[in-house]
C-alpha cells in the first residue's frame, strides 16, 4: 500500500496534477461561490506557466544533477551497480527490450565495465505488477548488458526491489554474499543525490557515477543567448514541464524517505 500511495499522492503536488486539482476547486466554487472561482483558475495557470518555464525547469534539474559530478577519472571498484527504471519490456509490437529515457544507466554501466572499472555489474530492479507485467527489470537490463559486451558470468541480479530503498537493501546483501565492498553507483544524475544517501545509509561504500544529464553548461548558456531563446523559454512547453515534475519528484521523494528514516 505504501508503494502505491507513494506514487499516487505526490501527483497532486506536481504542476499538472496541482492545476487539475485547482480547476476542480474552481468548478465547485462556480456552483457555490462564483465570485471566488477565478482565484483557483489563476493559480492553476501560474502553476503550469512556472512549471513549463525554461529557467525554472533548468534550475530545478541542475540543483539535483550537479551535486555529484564525479572526477574526470573514476576509481577502480569491486562492482558497478546499475539501478532500474531504464527499460521497457519486450511486449508486441516491440521487437525486443527497449530503453526508456533513463536507458543511459545501462549503457554507462556497460561502458564502465569495458573500461575495466570493476569485474562485476549488479543490475538492480524488479517489476511492479500494477505498472506492467513481464520479467524483472534486472533480467531485461542483463540482456542489454550482454549485448553491450558484458559477459553473463560477470552480471549479478537483484530482481525483487521496487524502489531505491529496496535497491540498497538487496544490493547490500549481494555485496556481502560475494565479499564485495566498494561500488560505482550508476543512475540518472537527477536521481543520484537521493540514491547515494540511501546506499551510504546502508553502510555501502558507494561512489557516484551519474549519467543521463538533462542540463549541460551549453543548455544554460542557450537560455539567454538571444531574444528568440528568451521568448521561447517563456512559452509553455511540455518537455520543460516534464523536467520540472521529475525534479519535484526527487525532492518530494527525499522528504518521504527522510520521514521514514531511510536517508
Amino acid at each position: 500500500m505504501f508503494l502505491f500511495l507513494s506514487k499516487l499522492l505526490p501527483l497532486f503536488l506536481y504542476p499538472l496534477g496541482l492545476a487539475c486539482l485547482l480547476m476542480i476547486v474552481a468548478l465547485v466554487l462556480m456552483w457555490r461561490r462564483p465570485r471566488w472561482a477565478p482565484l483557483p483558475v489563476a493559480l492553476a495557470l501560474i502553476a503550469l506557466l512556472l512549471g513549463s518555464n525554461g529557467w525554472v525547469s533548468q534550475d530545478l534539474v541542475r540543483s539535483l544533477e550537479w551535486q555529484n559530478i564525479p572526477p574526470a577519472e573514476l576509481p577502480l571498484s569491486d562492482a558497478i551497480v546499475v539501478l532500474g527504471g531504464a527499460t521497457k519490456s519486450a511486449f508486441p509490437p516491440r521487437p525486443g527490450v527497449d530503453l526508456s529515457e533513463e536507458g543511459d544507466r545501462v549503457l554507462y554501466g556497460a561502458q564502465l565495465y569495458r573500461q575495466g572499472k570493476a569485474p562485476w555489474v549488479i543490475a538492480s530492479g524488479g517489476r511492479i505488477n500494477w505498472r506492467g507485467s513481464g520479467p524483472p527489470e534486472s533480467q531485461d537490463m542483463a540482456g542489454i548488458l550482454e549485448t553491450m559486451g558484458v559477459p553473463k558470468s560477470a552480471i549479478l541480479q537483484d530482481p525483487s526491489s521496487f524502489n531505491t530503498y529496496e535497491n540498497a537493501i538487496n544490493v547490500r546483501e549481494i555485496l556481502k554474499a560475494n565479499n564485495l565492498r566498494q561500488v560505482l553507483l550508476v543512475t540518472s544524475a537527477m536521481h543520484m543525490p537521493r540514491s547515494l544517501r540511501i546506499f551510504r545509509r546502508q553502510g555501502i561504500n558507494a561512489i557516484a557515477a551519474p549519467t543521463d544529464f538533462l542540463v549541460t553548461q551549453q543548455d544554460l548558456q542557450e537560455l539567454n543567448s538571444s531574444t528568440q531563446a528568451i521568448l521561447l523559454n517563456l512559452m509553455p512547453d511540455t518537455a520543460r514541464l516534464d523536467k520540472t515534475t521529475r525534479a519535484l519528484k526527487e525532492y518530494i521523494g527525499t522528504v518521504i524517505y527522510r520521514l521514514r528514516g531511510w536517508l
